[in-house]
């Protein structure tokens, strides 16, 4: 069993580098991250999602001091002993009330961060993946491949400052048509 399945990968490999050999295709690499972290695009989606982090973390912090403080109110026997029963009640539902909101936020934290950086890495693969295209043609390029895809590669593959280029200049462009709609007059 190991015997095939060791043939069957290095038969594998075997066609594939023959495929890419008798291909004779140029090839660009680009680093995805670092389109993202570089890019204007990819620089503003990061805002947007560290600007949604830190108001779902406020949230979350705010929260969580409410529930400190009726806490500490609590575990004070003294101020606990100068309330009535029913003030009593009150704060310990308070509490609860507090603590399932604050495993709703939690839950919602993530569900709202997973979606956001699902949304922005979506956004940015078809932001690379148009600029590359273009990147591909002016260079003569038959693909341009992540640069994940490979274990190793010649650093005189890599595209990624071309495709931020190109990246940076569309985004210039659609933020002028942008300010150009919002300053046309109404009709």
């Amino acid at each position: 069993m190991k015997k095939n399945l060791f043939l069957a990968i290095l038969t594998s490999l075997g066609l594939s580098t023959a495929a890419m050999a008798n291909a004779n295709q140029s090839v660009g690499v680009v680093n995805f991250t670092t389109c993202i972290t570089d890019s204007k695009q990819g620089q503003k989606e990061q805002a947007s999602f560290e600007a949604l982090k830190k108001q779902m973390t406020a949230l979350l912090e705010d929260t969580e001091k409410q529930m400190r403080e009726i806490s500490s109110k609590l575990n004070d026997a003294e101020f606990v002993d100068g309330l009535s029963p029913e003030a009593e009640d009150e704060m310990k539902i308070k509490f609860r009330t507090l603590n399932e909101e604050l495993n709703r936020y939690q839950n919602q934290y993530y569900q709202v961060l997973n979606q956001a950086n699902m949304k922005l890495v979506q956004t940015m693969s078809s932001n690379i993946n148009s600029a590359a295209e273009s990147v591909a043609k002016e260079k003569k390029l038959d693909m341009v491949i992540n640069k994940e895809a490979f274990f190793f590669h010649n650093n005189k593959l890599d595209v990624t400052s071309f495709v931020i280029k190109e990246m940076d200049k569309r985004f210039d462009e659609e933020a002028k048509a942008a300010q150009a709609a919002a300053q046309a007059p109404a009709k």
